[in-house]
């Protein structure tokens, strides 16, 4: 007596074969995925290098703006394109403007060679005095109020209600900028403050 075996119908060769596919198409967008990741790193990294060294220029414009500022304020009232500084703002020209680089100092890095480009510029209408009652500049009274002082008589009593100094103090922008490799380019831009 023979017995038959029931037909088998082989179902779970294609639902393997399926999930090595999934797999396969998985493992290639993982490898994908690494390698996107690898590059990605690699330029944020060169950019946070870039942007380290363009601090550089940042640092120089604000060593000569706050050693003129001790030693000769009223020279600033007028451009020094050797020390790269520029007595007002157009606010026309943006950083991406040539124009905007008119005047600008060069300091070159001591690691690789390159460069950085620096401009200082005062934010002020014209290139005067930020008294004279022609120029326009853009100025801050330094709040000196401290925690304990007594109301004066005609202040607000108000806790958001600011207390400021006479003297004011007049805005000047130092921006920065180096160009890498590849197309590469970092621009930085740094306000200072300066008593008048």
């Amino acid at each position: 007596m023979s017995i038959l075996k029931p037909r088998q119908s082989g179902i779970a060769l294609p639902v393997v074969l399926v999930i090595l596919a999934v797999m396969l198409v998985s493992g290639i967008y993982l490898m994908k995925s690494i390698h996107s990741t690898t590059l990605a790193t690699g330029n944020l990294a060169y950019d946070a290098t870039l942007s380290q060294s363009v601090d550089l220029g940042l640092h120089q414009g604000f060593q000569w703006l706050s050693t003129t500022a001790a030693t000769n304020k009223a020279a600033l009232d007028q451009d020094s394109p050797a020390d790269g500084y520029v007595a007002l703002l157009d606010t026309s020209q943006t950083p991406r403007d040539d124009a905007f680089w008119s005047g600008s100092q060069t300091v070159a890095l001591p690691d690789n060679g390159g460069s950085v480009e620096y401009v200082i510029h005062r934010l002020c209408a014209q290139r005067m005095a930020y008294d004279n009652p022609k120029n326009q500049c853009m100025q801050t009274a330094a709040n000196t109020a401290q925690l304990g002082n007594t109301v004066a008589l005609g202040t607000s009593l108000a806790s958001d209600s600011p207390s400021y100094a006479g003297t004011p103090q007049v805005h000047y922008v130092i921006t920065a900028r180096l160009r890498g490799a590849k197309g590469a380019s970092v621009t930085n831009q740094m306000t200072v403050l300066i008593g008048a």
